[in-house]
């Protein structure tokens, strides 16, 4: 009878171990999407350079608490797309969205949008919430205001 207590304890410790390294990963996982920005002044830089590859990049900005997730991606055109990472429908789910080649994809929807076409003249539905942004000399510029007009999705 010990023994076979002594092997459910094993068993148990196992099972619990295994649970905790998939929770970690998954934690990690997670908590590796976002890069936090800062403001300087009024407006968050982020490097051209950081962008060129084309693959999408997400950011956290934090204002009163609140943290406010956007991406940047660069487009088949050479210029830049950005995105709150969130959109009218699906943002209560606080899914957003991942990279699917040339397009973003809703991560609660499945619904996929082109690069391309992320911009002022695509919005509402499950498109991703447009956030205006410039590039000036070697860096991507956003307004703080602009960032702070996209807090109700998150």
């Amino acid at each position: 009878m010990a023994v076979n207590l002594k092997k459910q304890v094993v068993w148990a410790a196992v099972a619990i171990m295994a649970l905790l390294i998939v929770a970690s990963g998954v934690f990690a996982f997670s908590l590796g999407k976002y890069e936090k920005v800062k403001a300087n002044g009024s407006v968050v830089t982020i490097p051209v350079s950081k962008l060129a590859d084309g693959k999408a990049r997400f950011f956290k900005f934090e204002e009163g608490g609140k943290e406010i997730s956007f991406f940047v991606v660069k487009a088949a055109d050479g210029g830049f797309r950005t995105a709150f990472d969130a959109c009218d429908v699906c943002y209560r789910d606080k899914k957003g969205y991942e990279q699917s080649g040339t397009s973003m994809t809703c991560k609660n929807c499945n619904k996929r949008f082109a690069i391309d076409r992320i911009g002022p003249h695509e919005v509402g539905g499950c498109n991703p919430s447009y956030l205006p942004s410039k590039v000036s000399s070697a860096s991507l510029l956003i307004n703080v205001s602009d960032l702070k007009s996209g807090a109700r999705f998150f």
